[in-house]
C-alpha cells in the first residue's frame, strides 16, 4: 500500500482493536490519513485474541496465512500459532505502525448517530463523552459476544460458572467435577488440557462434529533464519496454504460438484481420526449425521484420545435444568458437578451489538436488519452514510483465513476515505446495489453445504437465512472489492 497524502483532513473512528481495526488503521495511515481514533472498550488491544485465554487457545488456520500480508512474522513458533503469540503479533503491529497514540482503551462506544445537518457521526462513549467524526467503521467481529444459554435453576447453582471466552484463571480445576457444555472449536482445544486435573469431566455434546487430525508442528530455528534471509520462502509457504484452501476445501463447501467429489475424502480423514476413540458405541455417537463442512470442520489430534480417559464422559442428551449441585438432563439423570464451563460459542449475528448505530433517517441498524443482516459486499448499509462494517454479514469464510478477507475490506474502505477526502460529503450505498449483491449471494449460498448439508449452525439465523458466510472464494471477494464503484453509491458533494 503506497504512502499518500490526503487532500483534506478526515476524522475517522474505528470501533474495535482486533485484526480488523488494527489492520484498517495501518492501511489508512499508510494512505496518508492520520486523524484516527480507535475506540476499544477493554483495557488492552487484541479483540478475540485478547479475550480467549482458555488453555490451549490457538488458531485453526496456519500462522503464515493468519497474519497480515504486509507484515509477515518469520519466527512463528509453530504451524498453528497459540493465543499468546498471536496477541503478541498484534501488539507488535500496533507498536511498529504507531497505533498506540490512536487507541482509546477502556472506552466503550454505546451509541453512534449520523447527523445529517453536519454530515458527521456523533459517537457517544460510556463515560458520557461525545466525539464527532466524518467516517465511522465498526470492527467488532462476528465472534466477540459470548452466547450463554438461559437454563432453569442456573441462579441457584452453588459452584463456579464461566464461558470459555471469559476463562476464570483464578478457579482451580484440580480435583473438580466439571461440566463442559458444548463440544465445538474451543472445547476440543481445552478439554484435553483440563481433563488430567479434573476428578470428573462431563462433556454435554450439543451436536457431533467432523474432526480431522491437526497437522501441527514446531518450526525449528533454521526455518526462522531461512524465512528472514530468504523472505520468498515464507511467501511461497503462505501461497501454498492459500491455494490449498482455494482450490481444494472451498469448492467442497460451495460448489455442488465439489461437494460430491471431495465429501468422501474428507469423511475418510475424519473417520480415521475417530479411530483413536476406543469405545465403538462412543464412536457412533461422535459421528455426525450431516455433510462434512456444514459446520466448520475442526482439527485436533488430542481431543479424541482425551475421551478415552476414565474420568471423562460424553453426554448427548439435552440439559433440562441446572440444580444447586449439578445438571439434570432431559431423561431425568442428574450429573453432580461443581463447575460449569460454557463452550457455546458466540452470538454471531450481533455484528455491532450492544452498540446502537442510527442512520440518516433515524433508523437504528438492528431495526434495519429486522429481517436479517445484509450489507453490500458485507461492508455498507443503505441509509447509513459514511459508515462501513468490517467482518460484516456474508464475509466469513468456512475454510481459509479471515485475515485475507479483512485486507480486501481495508483496501475498499481506504478508497472510500479517499473519496470523502476529495470533496464527497456523504456516500450512501444504493438500495438496488445491496439488493443485487444480496440476491446473488443468497442464490449461491442456497446450494452450499452450509444451507443444504443437514445441520444447524451459527451461520444461519432463526429463519435459516445464511447471514454470515461468503458464497465464493477468497480470490473472488478480493476481485469484487478491488475497486470501489462510485455508481453503487449516492454521492453528495
Amino acid at each position: 500500500m503506497p504512502h499518500r497524502k490526503a487532500p483534506r483532513k478526515l476524522s475517522i473512528a474505528i470501533v474495535g482493536s482486533g485484526f480488523s481495526g488494527l489492520g484498517l488503521a495501518i492501511g489508512l495511515k499508510r494512505a496518508g490519513f492520520t486523524d484516527l481514533t480507535i475506540y476499544e472498550k477493554a483495557d488492552d488491544l487484541g479483540g478475540v485474541w485478547r479475550d480467549n485465554t482458555y488453555p490451549g487457545a490457538a488458531c485453526d488456520a496456519p500462522s503464515h496465512l493468519y497474519s497480515y500480508s504486509f507484515e509477515p512474522k518469520p519466527d512463528w513458533t509453530r504451524r498453528f500459532a497459540e493465543q499468546p503469540e498471536i496477541l503478541g503479533y498484534l501488539r507488535h503491529c500496533a507498536g511498529k505502525y504507531g497505533l498506540e497514540r490512536h487507541i482509546r482503551l477502556g472506552t466503550e462506544v454505546t451509541d453512534a448517530a449520523f447527523d445529517a445537518a453536519t454530515g458527521t457521526w456523533q459517537v457517544h462513549t460510556g463515560s458520557g463523552g461525545v466525539h464527532e467524526h466524518d467516517l465511522l467503521v465498526t470492527a467488532c467481529g462476528q465472534l466477540s459476544n459470548p452466547a450463554v444459554p438461559v437454563l432453569p435453576g442456573l441462579d441457584a447453582f452453588s459452584g463456579a460458572v464461566f464461558h470459555s471466552a471469559r476463562w476464570d484463571h483464578g478457579h482451580d480445576l484440580a480435583g473438580a467435577r466439571v461440566a463442559v457444555v458444548g463440544n465445538g472449536a474451543s472445547a476440543i482445544q481445552f478439554v484435553p488440557l483440563i481433563a488430567p486435573d479434573a476428578e470428573a469431566l462431563t462433556i454435554f455434546q450439543l451436536e457431533s462434529h467432523w474432526i480431522s487430525r491437526k497437522p501441527d508442528r514446531v518450526y525449528p530455528r533454521w526455518r526462522h533464519a531461512l524465512n528472514r534471509r530468504v523472505p520468498a520462502v515464507q511467501r511461497l509457504s503462505r501461497l501454498g496454504i492459500f491455494l490449498w484452501f482455494e482450490l481444494m476445501l472451498n469448492p467442497s463447501l460451495i460448489s455442488p460438484r465439489g461437494r460430491r467429489v471431495l465429501s468422501a475424502p474428507v469423511r475418510a480423514l475424519c473417520r480415521f481420526a475417530l479411530r483413536s476413540v476406543g469405545d465403538r458405541r462412543l464412536r457412533e455417537r461422535l459421528t455426525p449425521g450431516y455433510e462434512p463442512g456444514c459446520k466448520r470442520i475442526l482439527t485436533s489430534s488430542d481431543y479424541y484420545p482425551a475421551l478415552n480417559r476414565p474420568n471423562v464422559r460424553v453426554v448427548d442428551r439435552p440439559i433440562a435444568e441446572v440444580t444447586r449441585h449439578g445438571v439434570r438432563t432431559a431423561d431425568g439423570d442428574h450429573h453432580t458437578v461443581d463447575t460449569i464451563i460454557w463452550a457455546t460459542g458466540f452470538r454471531s449475528q450481533d455484528f455491532v451489538a450492544p452498540m446502537r448505530v442510527t442512520g440518516s433517517h433515524g433508523t437504528e441498524l438492528n431495526a434495519a436488519w429486522k429481517d436479517g443482516a445484509r450489507a453490500h459486499l458485507g461492508l455498507a448499509v443503505p441509509g447509513f452514510p459514511n459508515f462501513f462494517l468490517m467482518y460484516g454479514p456474508n464475509t466469513n469464510v468456512g475454510s481459509g483465513s479471515i485475515v485475507h478477507m479483512l485486507e480486501s475490506q481495508i483496501a475498499y474502505i481506504v478508497q472510500a476515505a479517499r473519496l470523502l477526502a476529495s470533496g464527497v460529503a456523504h456516500m450512501d450505498v444504493r438500495q438496488d446495489a445491496l439488493e443485487r449483491f444480496d440476491a446473488t449471494a443468497q442464490r449461491r449460498l442456497s446450494t452450499s453445504v452450509w444451507n443444504q448439508g443437514g445441520c444447524d449452525s451459527w451461520y444461519l439465523d432463526a429463519d435459516r437465512r445464511n447471514t454470515n458466510n461468503w458464497p465464493g472464494s477468497m480470490t473472488g471477494y478480493r476481485r469484487r472489492t478491488r475497486r470501489l464503484d462510485p455508481s453503487d453509491y449516492h454521492l453528495e458533494h
